[in-house]
């Protein structure tokens, strides 16, 4: 069984306030969601932002850099905090590791927003699983860069691919290929679409689940089970949407956080604590 890593996070807004989880990517780091923090504790959100494991300044382990595990850290920093059931958001791989999150650990997942999320894999995607796994086992970082530089709409913000291309290089060569793994040929891995399908159907929290495509939009509508669930689909955007389009990504989380059902659900009792002590925050 793998032990949960004391997760380097921030937290913003007051500690009474809903709270709200924002998961970064594969390859990137919580400072991605640092506008979107920002903007959503000053609207009276209690904003928990964590570096996955691996990733950022959180510890890296030689083994098991995989969703999985990743979303068993972070159920133990949620109870740690004690701030749950959380609205719980995240993009690409973090869209895939807040799911699994809803799933492995219901009671502190309040809803979920996936944001382009790494999930539902076929076709040509699916036919060039085994090789880009190959190069990330060989080249790591390296090899991922390509991924990144064409992951953005031509009009993003300056400097965004850039950024992200820094933060990718940065990360460990072999958390990139466990990650990989993990999210599609691994133990417990739900990337490939029949796995997909039989995860969510598992899911029994609301889901948001934002694409930028509209093939895999028109897919995951016909997965929906929970009442309230919706999917949408942002045409014209790169796969950093909530980057490229902050303003309507705050907007849009702070929207389904207010839902009926969704907001007026009560929190945990924060004296029911678990998993790691590090004070590794800022309020």
């Amino acid at each position: 069984m793998t032990t949960a890593v004391d997760l380097f996070h921030t937290v913003l807004g007051p500690s009474d306030a809903p709270p709200l989880l924002l998961v970064h990517g594969w390859g990137g780091d919580g400072r991605e969601w640092s506008q979107h923090a920002d903007a959503l504790a000053a609207a009276g959100h209690h904003v928990i932002v964590p570096d996955l494991r691996g990733h950022g300044r959180s510890p890296v382990p030689d083994e098991d850099n995989t969703p999985v595990a990743m979303t068993d850290d972070l159920a133990a920093l949620i109870g740690h905090l004690g701030t749950g059931p959380v609205v719980a958001v995240g993009h690409s791989m973090g869209g895939q590791v807040v799911n699994l999150l809803a799933v492995h650990h219901p009671d502190l997942v309040r809803s979920v927003v996936a944001l382009d999320p790494a999930h539902g894999a076929h076709g040509a995607e699916l036919l060039d699983i085994p090789r880009r796994l190959a190069a990330y086992q060989n080249n790591g970082a390296r090899a991922a860069v390509e991924l990144v530089e064409g992951a953005f709409a031509p009009t993003a913000p300056p400097g965004l691919r850039t950024a992200h291309i820094r933060t990718m290089l940065g990360t460990p060569d072999h958390v990139i290929a466990q990650a990989y793994a993990g999210m599609y040929t691994g133990p417990g891995a739900v990337g490939i679409r029949p796995h997909t399908e039989a995860h969510l159907r598992l899911r029994t929290c609301p889901a948001l689940t934002v694409w930028t495509s509209r093939e895999a939009a028109d897919w995951e509508r016909g997965t929906l089970r929970e009442p309230g669930s919706r999917v949408e689909h942002w045409a014209a955007t790169g796969h950093y949407l909530h980057e490229e389009h902050p303003v309507r990504t705050i907007e849009v989380i702070r929207q389904w956080a207010a839902r009926p059902g969704i907001a007026a659900l009560p929190p945990r009792d924060p004296a029911v604590r678990s998993g790691p002590s590090r004070l590794g925050h800022v309020e």
